[in-house]
């Protein structure tokens, strides 16, 4: 799409690499092989060495960067802390890789004001810790909050189970300070909650997954710590049980802070790799958390229990104590290490259809596994219709990945069906790129190349991502 063929290096050039030299410190600066190869993966295990890695620690180390990149027409590839599972940190084309993971200093606290500004790299469990020193949070927290970088929250529009109740990084974040591919540098949004001057570019840059700009500085809208949390697990005989009493429970005043989904399947394998004890019969469940104030707290979980029960309902218990949350989450926090035992190199894809259309997914996800004789698993952020579809396979066996890949193209095609979206916060990277058309149409498709075209004129910013060619 783009008129200028980017450099695709084996090694790098001598001229750019004695620029990056003058650039950047030898503790910044990696061109060895051998150290720069753990930068060219994620957590898809794609991989691909790039040819240098930078750790800039200023905004003005980035833009002369970028404008480095572009005299030599080189790929530069933003990355945080490689947690994202669709390939869109792998350099592909080579090029260097941006590691913002020193860029990590807090720059503004304005509790006042319900905001703070950091750099891209502070990871979201450091940036929850300094807000709830003055009693706030932010809402996204994707399952690696622990490790993920804001810079990477935002390039994927990362959310988590709060989402639901709380919304995603695009609604949570004010303003960006940005360097576009061609190296001009700009603030986008405002330090209010309200402001409708322009084209909103915070929120086109949120989720584009350093291909337009880099930003090297968010400013992020915070929410006040609620009193008190309650959380609740409901069990059920059937999906379709589990399915419309996540409708109900959307439907009515009282919106959890989460209502995570787990089908039988993934019981069924819970059962058999943890001691969790479930009932023989339980055919899905529903872990559902009420946050607020104390003195409504008890109102919350009431109507929220009202609109879960139902003629399935085999059983609906609700935590008193620290413990019993722990003992009641058990389920869920054995689910993934029981996934790595059974299938260590299994697909996983987040699907999202409306929530009323969530007991059809989920029984035409069986009817597919039937079809291609697969196991497949799904669990997921019920609240929003986000559910993570997990194809069970072996890929060393003969003739497993062609038929997983058969499998998925008819997955995204009965999402699309549900009028539904291709990802709801893995992102899009490599592992989705070929169907962005399906959902989105060739004129739009189009009209991003175009709007990529005026960011990023040369395409040096993680070409190869995202946009189908």
């Amino acid at each position: 799409m783009f008129n200028v063929l980017l450099n695709c290096l084996s090694t790098l050039n001598k001229p750019l690499l004695s620029e990056l030299g003058t650039l950047f410190s030898d503790n910044n600066l990696l061109t060895e092989p051998t150290e720069c190869w753990p930068y060219g993966y994620d957590n898809s295990r794609r991989h691909a060495s790039p040819d240098a890695v930078v750790f800039p620690t200023t905004h003005e180390e980035i833009v002369a960067l970028v404008k480095l990149c572009n005299q030599h027409k080189t790929p530069l590839i933003a990355r945080g802390r490689g947690t994202g599972t669709t390939g869109a940190t792998v350099p592909t084309s080579g090029g260097v890789i941006l590691s913002m993971e020193r860029m990590n200093r807090l720059i503004a606290f304005s509790p006042e004001n319900r905001y703070i500004t950091a750099e891209p790299g502070i990871t979201n469990g450091a940036l929850q810790k300094i807000a709830a020193e003055k009693g706030f949070f932010w809402p996204p927290d994707p399952t690696s909050s622990a490790y993920c970088s804001i810079g990477g929250n935002l390039a994927y529009n990362s959310a988590g189970p709060r989402a639901v109740k709380y919304g995603t990084p695009r609604e949570n974040c004010l303003g960006l300070r940005i360097v576009t591919g061609d190296g001009r540098e700009m603030r986008t949004g405002t330090f209010t909650s309200k402001g409708v001057v322009g084209y909103d570019l915070t929120r086109l840059i949120i989720g584009s997954e350093g291909t337009l700009a880099i930003i090297t500085e968010a400013t992020l809208k915070l929410t006040p710590r609620p009193q008190t949390k309650q959380t609740l697990q409901a069990i059920y005989k059937n999906v379709t049980s589990a399915t419309q009493a996540v409708a109900s429970i959307m439907a009515q005043p009282e919106t959890p802070c989460a209502l995570e989904f787990i089908d039988k399947n993934a019981i069924n394998m819970v059962r058999q790799y943890s001691t969790v004890n479930l009932p023989e019969q339980a055919g899905a469940l529903l872990m559902i958390e009420i946050d607020g104030n104390k003195n409504s707290i008890c109102h919350s979980v009431e109507a929220v229990k009202s609109a879960a029960t139902n003629e399935g309902l085999l059983s609906l218990e609700a935590a008193q104590t620290e413990e019993e949350t722990g003992a009641l989450w058990k389920t869920r926090k054995a689910l993934s290490p029981s996934l790595r035992k059974i299938a260590p190199k299994k697909i996983n894809e987040d699907v999202v259809v409306p929530v009323a259309n969530l007991p059809e997914l989920i029984s035409r996800l069986d009817e597919l596994s039937l079809q291609f004789n697969l196991p497949i698993v799904n669990f997921g952020h019920a609240g929003n219709g986000n559910i993570h579809v997990n194809l069970l396979i072996d890929p060393d066996n003969p003739g497993e990945s062609e038929k997983a890949s058969r499998c998925l193209t008819a997955l995204f095609e009965i999402v699309l069906e549900l009028n539904g979206t291709l990802s709801g916060e893995h992102g899009v990277g490599l592992e989705k790129r070929d169907f962005v058309e399906k959902e989105l149409g060739h004129d739009s498709v189009e009209l991003m190349h175009s709007i990529k075209r005026q960011f990023d004129p040369l395409g040096i910013l993680n070409p190869g991502k995202m946009l189908p060619f």
